[in-house]
């Protein structure tokens, strides 16, 4: 496969984790975009290794935040990495966090840089998110 094969299925996939994936809560897109001993960095140490704790995140997330999506800013890719940059926002409408549904909205940026195998399956991820704003807007800060 060509380099620009491979970086635009690379960029193909990182979307599809956040639209079909984050976003539709299509849970078997996770096996087909990520290797099964994905590393996830950002992820407490408990949680940091294999698709099952992505799954459970997602669960998690979709029932907090039904309504929640992903706006894709800006992506690009270099060699097995894909780095994008977006918006998440929706509206509280479950539990999260030990905390009943508040129905405030949140929007705040995130960062995701995802390296993939020669497969074009996500072997690492990297993410830097606003915490503090999406704690801030749901008013549990």
């Amino acid at each position: 496969m060509q380099v620009a094969e491979a970086t635009e299925r690379n960029m193909k996939n990182m979307r599809r984790i956040y639209e079909e994936g984050f976003d539709q809560g299509e849970l078997d897109v996770l096996d087909e975009v990520f290797a099964p001993d994905i590393v996830n960095h950002t992820a407490p140490e408990e949680h940091r290794v294999g698709i099952e704790p992505v799954r459970g995140l997602i669960r998690m997330l979709r029932t907090a935040f039904p309504d929640a999506r992903v706006e894709i800013e800006d992506m690009v890719a270099a060699g097995d990495v894909v780095v994008m940059r977006n918006w998440y926002q929706g509206t509280h409408l479950g539990p999260f966090m030990g905390h009943a549904a508040s129905e405030r909205s949140f929007r705040f940026r995130q960062i995701h840089w995802m390296r993939f195998d020669a497969d074009g399956r996500v072997i690492e991820h990297w993410g830097v998110r606003d915490d503090v704003a999406h704690l801030r807007q749901l008013g549990l800060i």
